[in-house]
This record gives C-alpha cells, sequence and structure tokens, in this order.
C-alpha cells in the first residue's frame, strides 16, 4: 500500500538537485540584495519570495495530485473480465504494475519498461530505479521493437511515462505499435499532465517537460488511433482512452468521456 506522503516525498528525493538550487539562489538574491543594498534589496527578497512560493506550491501540487487524488487507487479504471491480457508500460519507474495486478487478479499482466538513458536522458529516473525494483518480470524494450504479437492485448496502460518520449516521430511509431497489439475492441489508457495553464500555475516552468493538448491529439491521429474518450482524473491530470483503427473520423470528441 501507498503511504500518506509517499508520491510528493519520492518527487523530493529523485529531483532533491532541483530544491537545492533553489535555496542557493534564495540564499544568493538575498545575498546580493544586502551587498547592493537600496532597490537590490526588494529586488533580492521578491525573487527569494517567488522563488519559495512557486517551489511550495509545486509540492502541496504533487501531494494532492499522488497522494490525496486518488489517482493511485485507480478507481477511474473499467471494470475487466478474468483472463484479461493487460499491458503496462513505464518509463524506468514503475508504480502501478502492482496495483493493476491487485485490482485485476486474474488478468494476464506483462510489464514492459521502455526507459533508456541514451534516448530519454532524466537524473529523476535513474535515482527511482535505484531507489525501486522493477515489478517481476518486467522486460525492458526498445519503443520502437515492442514485443507484442498484433491483436494480443485487451488493455494497455501508460501512467506517466510516454511523455518521456520527447521525439514526436518516435511517439507517433510507439503508439501506432500499441495499436496493432491491440485486439478489436481494446482500449489503450493514458494519463499524463498536460502543457497547460493548471499545471503552469502548479509547477511554473516545469510544465514545460509536460506535452501540449495538440501535441498529443497530433500523437494519437499520425498512430492511426480512435479517440474513445477522455477527462480529467483532477484538474492536473488528463486520461485518454483510445482504440485501434478508428471506426469515425480521428479527431477529439467533443466533451466525451470514455
Amino acid at each position: 500500500m501507498r503511504s500518506a506522503w509517499q508520491g510528493v516525498g519520492n518527487i523530493v528525493r529523485f529531483n532533491w538537485h532541483f530544491y537545492a538550487a533553489a535555496a542557493a539562489g534564495v540564499a544568493l538574491a538575498l545575498a546580493l540584495g544586502y551587498a547592493l543594498g537600496g532597490w537590490w534589496l526588494v529586488v533580492g527578497w521578491c525573487v527569494a519570495f517567488g522563488t519559495v512560493a512557486t517551489t511550495l506550491v509545486s509540492l502541496v501540487v504533487s501531494w494532492y495530485v499522488y497522494d490525496r487524488s486518488g489517482l493511485y487507487r485507480l478507481d477511474w479504471l473499467p471494470d475487466l473480465p478474468a483472463g484479461v491480457r493487460i499491458v503496462n508500460i513505464n518509463a524506468g519507474f514503475d508504480e502501478t504494475s502492482a496495483l493493476l495486478q491487485r485490482r485485476y487478479p486474474e488478468a494476464d499482466l506483462t510489464v514492459l519498461d521502455f526507459y533508456d538513458p541514451a534516448r530519454h536522458p532524466e537524473v529523476s529516473i535513474e535515482r527511482a530505479r535505484r531507489a525501486y525494483p522493477p515489478y517481476p518480470g518486467t522486460r525492458s524494450v526498445a519503443t520502437d521493437d515492442l514485443p507484442l504479437p498484433a491483436g494480443g492485448a485487451d488493455a494497455v496502460f501508460l501512467v506517466l511515462a510516454a511523455h518521456e518520449i520527447r521525439d514526436d516521430d518516435e511517439r507517433a511509431v510507439f503508439f501506432g505499435s500499441l495499436g496493432t497489439a491491440l485486439r478489436p475492441g481494446g482500449r489503450i489508457y493514458v494519463v499524463e499532465h498536460l502543457r497547460d495553464l493548471p499545471n503552469f500555475f502548479a509547477y511554473s516552468l516545469g510544465a514545460f517537460h509536460f506535452l501540449p493538448y495538440a501535441d498529443w491529439a497530433l500523437t494519437f491521429s499520425r498512430a492511426g488511433l480512435a479517440w474513445v474518450g477522455e477527462r480529467k482524473l483532477n484538474p492536473f491530470v488528463s486520461l485518454f482512452t483510445l482504440a485501434r483503427t478508428p471506426p469515425a473520423a480521428l479527431s477529439p470528441p467533443d466533451g466525451s468521456t470514455p
């Protein structure tokens, strides 16, 4: 079971360099302000206050998203029949496979990890991998060479992972492969932060690490995937539900839900 502070605790633990840099920036701004005096002191205090405020806001929002919003209770997932074939894909840090296995105890679960430090460098992921062992049976894969048979998956999950594929072409090829792996009637569930106003409020410049809505729409369209639905799991995280070869136009549904 997840602890009450596990999500935000992991964020601080794996991204401590950002918080160290913020603390150093606050100290430097105040030191220069007092050394130069006058209006520079006001500027120093403004910089220090802004840095502390944005850092605290990001931590409070992260605590809400990862520890209080119910994201990891998986209540937003559909009921699936016994024997369903599930593929869960992560980017080096897997917080969901054990949860999915508990929610669907009779499912056939395949876990794939596409993290490649050469293609998707992220120091926080390296730290997370050292702190948490992979889920038993996890297979390391390449985004352009997924070991999934055509039509072999009933449900594919990507929870806060797919944005680590930064290249547009690589991401489109990856999702195209997932579409091929789906059986007719199967679904792909993509959970992501978006580069939008709520996440800019929460994470400031850190929101640039997320992809904008238009990029996801283009990725899914290029991959030949149908939009089954989309909705907000909380103000900062979105769920996209996708299917293989669309029965209708490849465009986001207006106000639809999965």
